[in-house]
């Protein structure tokens, strides 16, 4: 008998480790993929050390006692006239190995216009502890971690206490969605510094979130768990500024107090019953809802006045962007086109691999900014639509049951809108932006989910067409996402392929571009760059093939005009250059180099006088040039104007002193001066 209870009892205790440990590895899998499919973004690809990137550089500066980065300030961006200018900073943001790209610059200091709470929560300790700094990639694959099985422990706290009679393989298609549906495959693949904050803020956020929880469901402990969500949720806010007015979710906890009664019946004692009952039911919850947070703001504002001598400042006017951000970048008129962007917007299907494509948008508002691969979560998230069932998941319940479940599911819905509608004034629409009410949407549509099941359960034949249903659109979802990730993918091997045919690797840079171009065939700027890197290999045949198709992308790409005609000028078709060039002209009247390249093709022609204006037409626009002068003056020559080709020939030895053909032109056009016979042909660059 003890052997078969004993036996028993082990087979119990298997029964109930058997769904943790399969949510358990399902988890696991979702992290690794986090992990194996994450990529550095364009601001982190190009370093070397992890130290350079931006958030330890602002550890750096903190360890040395100070506030801004601990990086020095190019003298150049010093002597600007206005160095927010974005024509005139670029230099500075684009720079190789060290880009100053969205850092805030105020008073000759660089600044983090991005959330301190990276910081301080990852970047720091990990550094102190360590003595290594931490890659941004891998801070978002932590991040996103986080924040996903933060959300997985508050969907099996919600499946335990109010759905135990859902099965595990419904738990397990909530966590896919929680891991996979809300744009975290994208995003990772694009791992900035931008993603570092966002993924901050998500992590915290479901912490907050989960913490929230356990104050409405543990009345006893509800004063240490409130304080914890208010914790989580100031450090999310000191990450994404914006999310502030979600912090209105706090205070769910002390409504259900106030709602759970107070004393009643009179007696000597009832004013002595009422205090007590007022300051532990309500005053207790109330200082922790808004204590933590209170002080995380408070510390928020000293800091941006420490800074910017403004604490409502974060350092958006300040930042050397690809936008002029002191304009306005908040407005209501900006609302209707992010909306649409947001939830509306449809990806563009093909039929060739990735096959999803970025959304067609409508002209953009006046004043609206950059926008990244915004695409409307109702349309090609469709599993978000099952959030709409989420009332389901209290309907006949008890009273108590009932009130704190629509209490939680409603503070998460406020939690979303409040997100959206913030994101919807700003001037541009992002991914990222939408990755940080995409994860709330989908847990209420995860929710609505296990309101569905259990409404169903009496109704096999509808619960079974239920889930097909939601099988399908949680497929979908899911297959988006991967799918729309591999723009993602290729924007970064098209990224890696550039900076190495920068640096003269030009094999390692075609392998790059061939692989992007596998992930989105239909990038003209991948095939233009792969045309440059193949001419540069000599590959002239394959670098055309390149720059045409580019073309036949997009046919007003100037710069692959003027490739191709280089190209072709190179394979001795020369018509077809000059009539490229001429094309690049039409696009761009005002480019030195087009009207230099056209100037010598017509040469080849024999058409000099063509030449000779396309020649001084470059020289126009830029004088600086001691190959033009050079090749000016061999046309010159060839008409027999020889003093003004002797004037083109010193301009050139001026700005290049050093240059051998400018000074062997000058020699044979001087003796031809002194002794007018039949002219030597000049020595062009050609």
């Amino acid at each position: 008998m003890p052997n078969s209870q004993n036996q028993a009892g082990a087979a119990g205790r298997g029964a109930r480790w058997k769904p943790w440990a399969m949510l358990g590895t399902v988890c696991a899998l979702v992290v690794g993929f986090f992990a194996w499919s994450a990529r550095p973004g364009y601001l982190e690809i190009s370093l070397v050390r992890a130290e350079d990137s931006y958030y330890n550089l602002l550890v750096q500066g903190f360890c040395a006692g100070q506030l801004n980065l601990k990086t020095e300030v190019p003298p150049g961006l010093a002597q600007l006239a206005d160095p927010y200018d974005p024509g005139a900073n670029t230099q500075y943001r684009g720079a190789d190995g060290h880009p100053l790209h969205d850092l805030s610059y105020y008073h000759g200091k660089l600044y983090s216009y991005f959330g301190i709470t990276p910081a301080l929560v990852l970047f720091w300790p990990f550094a102190a502890l360590t003595g290594h700094y931490l890659w941004h990639l891998d801070a978002v694959v932590i991040f996103s971690a986080i924040g996903f099985l933060a959300s997985v422990g508050l969907l099996c706290l919600v499946w335990r206490r109010y759905f135990p009679e859902i099965g595990l393989t419904v738990v397990v298609a909530g966590t896919l969605a929680l891991g996979l549906a809300p744009f975290t495959p994208f995003l990772l693949a694009r791992a900035n510094v931008y993603e570092v904050a966002t993924s901050c803020s998500y992590a915290l956020t479901m912490l907050a979130l989960l913490a929230l929880w356990e104050a409405c469901h543990r009345p006893q402990q509800r004063g240490r768990w409130l304080a914890a969500a208010s914790l989580a949720y100031g450090l999310a806010v000191g990450a994404r500024p914006n999310i502030l007015f979600g912090a209105v979710i706090l205070l769910l906890p002390v409504a259900l107090a106030w709602r759970e009664g107070s004393p009643r019946g009179a007696g000597p004692g009832f004013t002595f019953h009422v205090s007590r009952f007022t300051f532990h039911r309500i005053w207790v919850p109330l200082l922790a809802a808004t204590g933590p947070i209170t002080c995380i703001g408070l510390g928020l504002l000293l800091y941006n006045t420490l800074r910017f001598d403004n604490p409502l400042e974060f350092g958006l006017r300040y930042q050397l962007a690809s936008n002029d951000n002191r304009v306005e970048c908040w407005s209501p008129h900006f609302l209707g086109f992010n909306l649409w962007a947001y939830f509306l917007g449809p990806a563009r299907w093909g039929a060739q691999f990735p096959f999803v494509h970025d959304i067609q948008l409508p002209p953009l508002p006046a004043g609206h900014g950059v926008n990244e691969h915004p695409f409307g979560v109702l349309t090609n998230i469709p599993l978000v639509w099952l959030a709409l069932a989420a009332p389901l998941a209290w309907r006949g319940r008890p009273a108590e049951a009932r009130r704190l479940l629509c209490g939680f599911v409603a503070a998460v819905a406020l939690l979303f809108a409040t997100r959206v509608l913030t994101l919807g004034f700003f001037r541009s629409a992002h991914t990222r932006y939408e990755w940080e009410f995409c994860p709330v949407l989908v847990l209420l549509a995860v929710v609505g989910i296990l309101g569905l099941e259990r409404a169903l359960a009496g109704r096999p034949a509808w619960r079974r067409a239920a889930r097909w249903s939601w099988g399908l659109l949680l497929a979908f979802s899911l297959a988006f996402n991967l799918l729309a990730s591999a723009i993602s993918h290729a924007e970064y091997h098209e990224l890696r392929g550039s900076l190495l045919l920068k640096r003269g690797q030009d094999n390692e840079a075609i392998a790059h571009y061939q692989t992007s171009l596998v992930l989105q065939p239909d990038d003209a700027v991948t095939r233009y760059n792969l045309g440059v890197a193949l001419g540069k290999r000599g590959q002239t045949d394959e670098a055309i093939r390149q720059y045409q198709e580019a073309l036949r992308l997009k046919p007003d790409y100037t710069e692959a005009h003027i490739n191709l005609g280089g190209a072709l000028g190179l394979n001795g078709q020369t018509d077809e250059a000059i009539r490229q060039f001429q094309e690049a002209l039409r696009l761009k009247p005002e480019q030195a180099d087009t009207h230099y390249n056209l100037a010598v093709a017509l040469s080849q022609k024999g058409q000099t006088g063509e030449a000779i204006r396309h020649y001084q037409e470059a020289l126009r626009l830029g004088p600086d040039r001691a190959e033009t002068h050079n090749q000016l003056g061999s046309a010159l020559c060839q008409q027999g104007r020889v003093g003004e080709a002797i004037q083109q020939f010193q301009a050139a030895l001026r700005l290049k002193p050093d240059y051998a053909d400018a000074r062997k032109n000058l020699v044979v056009a001087l003796a031809a001066q002194a002794n007018p016979a039949p002219l030597p042909g000049a020595t062009t660059n050609r």
